[in-house]
């Protein structure tokens, strides 16, 4: 399965949106209203929880300094990435594009297709509190 956003403009350089989102803690930020738990366990992962969901523990997978943040489930039950492409448009604006990835057999992907593509779509439109 494979969701992407619509680009998103950021009021930010480049290398300031890449510095919120690899400081793992600003996710909370970015996070839906219905979180309802958000730890960060390291400096390369956090949990995180929404309202009547399972935890789910990401962990960064890699990244490509200024351009590219990767983060993965940190569980093999449910193997995904989150990745966030980031583009220059000027030295004071920047298009971020998130783009998630997983394998998951059809049952799974259809009770799950909808509830992560408005968690993934929000991440998106919280971009404008970096």
């Amino acid at each position: 399965m494979h969701i992407e956003t619509p680009k998103k403009t950021v009021a930010k350089s480049q290398k300031e949106v890449f510095e919120f989102l690899t400081d793992l803690k600003n996710f909370e930020q970015l996070m839906p209203d219905s979180i309802s738990k958000f730890e960060v366990l390291n400096d390369d992962r956090f949990l995180f929880q929404l309202s009547g969901m399972p935890e789910i523990v990401l962990e960064r997978k890699g990244q490509s300094p200024d351009h590219q943040i990767v983060l993965g489930a940190a569980s093999e039950k449910l193997p995904f990435t989150l990745t966030a492409d980031i583009n220059a448009m000027d030295e004071n604006q920047s298009e971020v594009a998130l783009s998630f990835s997983g394998e998951f057999n059809a049952m799974m992907a259809m009770m799950i297709k909808s509830p992560i593509t408005n968690f993934v779509n929000t991440l998106t439109e919280n971009m404008d509190r970096i």
